[in-house]
């Protein structure tokens, strides 16, 4: 069924100025720009309509809306960000506050990667650099736990998957009372419910919203820093590795290219990669506007 009017959905820039117009440079658009892009599409193949507005929690002065403005939105959504949380830089606390009045708004909320780490420490956890590393690329072998199994955030989710990443930071202490659903042998948060106040939160550590062109704008960025890692030999290894995956992504069907890079077929696919956007979508977003009688 067609919703009466658009689902109004508020997407919430991770990054400060400076660092999203560096990813817009390269990637030609920042990333709540590109988050709002793919929850419309989303959207759209459930039959629905979006009215999405930005909004920029981590700009100093940043007139941010809360209250009745606030529950005036059917849901909200953090992105990823460079930023880390153990820094304690007034960018980063200033978004930790708005995920505060967002659960205390009881909305749909939902985050990716830095998205989950701003909603864990909201709600009393604590997030660390990672002491095995990043994990940068494909995240391999998540494995969603018993909870996991039966969440229906992970609805349609295989056991074991794999999905796009970027972090090396991670949740180390979740709050009390969260679920944790998946984990993987690098990361042992990769995704969890958390339920502060009103509301309930669905975050995962991964980016079920990236593209292959999306990842590879971001990892020719952070080439560099991989390079100081280990990750790739020389320059010419990682130009190749990048060139591969947005080939891949305009070409889906390319299997030696899916072969080299280690893709399995679920994460090639937009919807299965995008598993837990689209039940977030589907099953706390419709529902909770349904039942403020909207639907």
């Amino acid at each position: 069924m067609r919703a009466m009017r658009p689902l109004r959905l508020l997407v919430a820039e991770g990054n400060p100025p400076e660092m999203r117009e560096r990813h817009a440079a390269r990637s030609g658009q920042t990333p709540s720009v590109f988050y709002a892009a793919v929850l419309t599409e989303l959207a759209g193949a459930l039959n629905l309509e979006t009215k999405i507005d930005l909004c920029f929690p981590a700009d100093l002065g940043a007139n941010l809306p809360s209250g009745e403005d606030l529950a005036g939105y059917d849901g909200v959504a953090i992105t990823g960000s460079g930023l880390n949380l153990w820094k304690a830089e007034k960018e980063s606390l200033n978004q930790v506050e708005f995920a505060r009045a967002v659960f205390e708004a009881g909305l749909p909320f939902f985050g990716s990667c830095w998205g989950l780490q701003v909603a864990a420490a909201a709600a009393g956890g604590d997030v660390k650099l990672n002491p095995q590393g990043r994990e940068i690329g494909i995240a391999r072998s998540i494995r969603l736990t018993a909870e996991g199994l039966a969440h229906p955030m992970h609805e349609g989710r295989r056991e074991v998957f794999d999905a796009p990443a970027i972090h090396s930071d991670e949740v180390a202490v979740l709050p009390a009372g969260a679920t944790l659903t998946a984990t993987n042998d690098l990361c042992a948060v990769q995704a969890a419910e958390i339920r502060s106040g009103a509301g309930v939160f669905w975050g995962v550590q991964f980016h079920p919203e990236y593209t292959f062109t999306e990842l590879g704008g971001i990892l020719t960025r952070y080439t560099p820093i991989m390079l100081s890692e280990g990750f790739f030999r020389d320059e010419g290894e990682a130009v190749s590795y990048i060139k591969d995956l947005v080939e891949l992504d305009a070409d889906p069907e390319r299997k030696d290219l899916a072969w080299r890079l280690g893709v399995a077929a679920s994460v090639l696919d937009p919807l299965t990669r995008r598993t837990e956007l689209v039940n977030w979508l589907k099953l706390q977003v419709l529902p909770t506007t349904s039942a403020r009688g909207r639907a």
